[in-house]
């Protein structure tokens, strides 16, 4: 059987990734979820089972072999399970699902470095760097390029959930949580991604976390 490491699903965004991805494929797996930056934390990551990926999460072991990085284990579940699971059959989108993937995997840091994932908590709008409504821009333009071309009748972003989504999932939770404005065709997409079961049942996870890691918890904004 599979077993997926992952860290806090209150905030761990690529934990989230490798999960959704492993629920995509259908296939059974053993979760084991390690606190990050607890008092425990270092010996942790430095075991045997973190050893590969040299303590970074999530990591999927599948027998003696091992994957780490997000966009990885999609490759490694399609490969197992079927690349239908996770990428679109036409040629021209699947080609699109593939860069806007590798582009989310490589890129936004800025969006990343000012909105930390919390996936428990909802903050008032605030005023954001340029540097991160660029970043905000571009996804936003690449999510309204795949639904325009590839959409279709489905409500993700090549019709039905797949590994683009996957990708963009933690997004949809960051703009979520710090209270983005997006246009409608955004809004009504991530209202089907936020409503995805396999997301309902990491959300509902992640609210009954005892764990607190207090660098990812900002102060609410004061009232006026």
């Amino acid at each position: 059987m599979l077993k997926l490491i992952i860290g806090n699903k209150a905030y761990s965004s690529w934990s989230m990734r490798g999960w959704l991805a492993v629920r995509q494929s259908g296939l059974p797996f053993e979760e084991m979820v390690v606190p990050l930056y607890d008092d425990a934390w270092v010996e942790t990551r430095e075991g045997d089972a973190f050893a590969p990926s040299s303590g970074k999460v999530p990591i999927l072991w599948d027998g003696d072999a091992v994957v780490w990085e997000s966009i990885a284990i999609i490759d490694w579940l399609a490969d197992k399970a079927g690349r239908e699971k996770f990428w679109p059959e036409d040629e021209g989108a699947r080609a699109m699902a593939r860069s806007i993937a590798a582009e989310m995997h490589a890129g936004f840091s800025d969006l990343r470095r000012e909105c930390p994932t919390n996936f428990r908590q909802r903050y008032m709008p605030r005023p954001l760097t340029p540097e991160t409504v660029r970043d905000i821009n571009r996804i936003l333009t690449l999510w309204a390029q795949a639904r325009a071309r590839y959409g279709g009748t489905g409500p993700f972003l090549f019709g039905q959930f797949g590994a683009a989504d996957i990708m963009y999932a933690p997004v949809v939770g960051r703009f979520s949580t710090y209270s983005i404005p997006v246009p409608p065709f955004a809004q009504a997409y991530m209202d089907a991604v936020l409503s995805h079961p396999f997301m309902q049942d990491w959300l509902a996870a992640a609210q009954e976390e005892e764990w607190v890691i207090e660098k990812f918890e900002l102060p609410a904004p004061a009232a006026g």
